[in-house]
């Protein structure tokens, strides 16, 4: 089931390169998400969490961002998640990510 979602942006990392003749490219986007409850305790507050969509090139679309993003400063976006429900638990998988329209460099 596809999801649209309103979050903080944190950070971005990109990765390229090969270990042990596997070759990786890909980027991850650092997003809020709410800790939720857990049944041996409290929480309080939200983590971030990787998600990887794209490749390592996919950073450069968000560069204007780096100076917000540098100072520790978030960026409301607009994602939209793959969200796969099992025994397991709920698996999200970052499908679409964007500035929010409020979102200024």
């Amino acid at each position: 089931m596809k999801m649209q979602s309103n979050a903080l942006l944190f950070g971005i990392e990109s990765s390229k390169g090969t270990f042990e003749n596997t070759t990786y490219d890909s980027t991850k986007f650092h997003i809020s998400v709410d800790m939720g409850s857990k049944s041996n305790g409290k929480t309080i507050g939200v983590v971030t969490r990787p998600f990887k969509l794209g490749d390592s090139t996919e950073i450069e679309k968000w560069t204007a961002f780096a100076p917000h993003l540098s100072a520790g400063k978030p960026v409301p976006v607009e994602c939209e998640f793959d969200v796969v429900a099992s025994s397991d638990g709920t698996k999200l998988t970052l499908l679409a990510i964007k500035p929010a329209s409020q979102a200024k460099a």
